[in-house]
């Protein structure tokens, strides 16, 4: 009898191939903003990059979306018609913590200030670098992933030894968990502000000029300028006096920088 060719190819009765992994998808991130323009060649450059975009004219149309189905990242124009970017942050911020930039007009330093005190990650003025916005997208997603996979390591995989929590005074940080409390009353911090205070946290008593806590915050070659570590310290005050009308733990020396008291 003449041998099949095939048989040493074929498998076992009742053998299945292997579950294979599904490739995780592209990185989305929301583009909302009333010019046409702007929405079109961002989202062109986000592509080119390998994210996908999803697209809103206004901060009306975008906030259910946000919230039924987030992306990875939300880039907002601030002054649009309908909802503009600082209602649809406030909004956004009493059910999700989205990572949010915001694109602002040179002029408008006290909108980007009270975006950043309502909880935006960061803010980028026009006209900008479309170079500058990728950038700062990538490290805020890279610090955002950071934190979910300290928080929930893979189940397969030896859990990394986990850092161990920060207690100075009243102050308690689990990096592990991106958890922060102050005298027991848990307190909420994104992802940069968490960061920044971590810096201070760690070395009580030292200051740390605005360039090192740009480098504890953002740790890529991205120019920050110093308003933008002024606006994080100052929300960071408002959300812990919010629990504690009296705190006082985050000190400025004038020229010089932040330190920490944890007496």
């Amino acid at each position: 009898m003449a041998s099949n060719p095939d048989a040493s190819k074929t498998e076992p009765a009742g053998r299945a191939d292997p579950p294979r992994a599904e490739p995780a998808g592209p990185q989305v991130i929301a583009l909302v903003d009333d010019d046409r323009n702007i929405l079109t060649t961002v989202s062109i450059a986000l592509q080119t990059e390998g994210f996908a975009t999803r697209l809103y004219p206004d901060g009306a149309s975008a906030l259910k979306a946000l919230l039924d189905n987030p992306p990875d990242l939300a880039v907002c124009d601030i002054k649009m018609p309908r909802m503009d970017g600082l209602e649809l942050l406030r909004r956004l911020r009493e059910k999700s913590e989205l990572p949010v930039i915001f694109l602002t007009s040179k002029d408008d330093e006290a909108d980007e200030a009270l975006g950043l005190s309502m909880g935006a990650d960061d803010y980028i003025a026009k006209p900008f670098s479309q170079r500058l916005l990728i950038a700062r997208i990538r490290a805020i997603l890279r610090r955002s992933e950071i934190v979910r996979r300290d928080a929930a390591p893979d189940a397969e995989a030896a859990p990394a030894p986990l850092p161990e929590p920060i207690r100075r005074g009243r102050l308690t940080m689990d990096p592990a968990r991106h958890q922060v409390a102050w005298s027991g009353e848990p307190v909420s911090l994104t992802v940069t502000e968490f960061l920044i205070l971590e810096a201070l946290a760690l070395r009580p008593g030292v200051v740390k000029t605005r360039n090192q806590l740009m480098d504890a915050a953002y740790h890529d070659d991205v120019f920050v300028d110093d308003r933008t570590i002024d606006s994080h310290i100052k929300r960071l005050r408002r959300k812990f006096r919010a629990v504690d009308p009296q705190f006082s733990a985050i000190e400025t020396l004038y020229g010089a920088g932040y330190s920490f008291a944890d007496a």
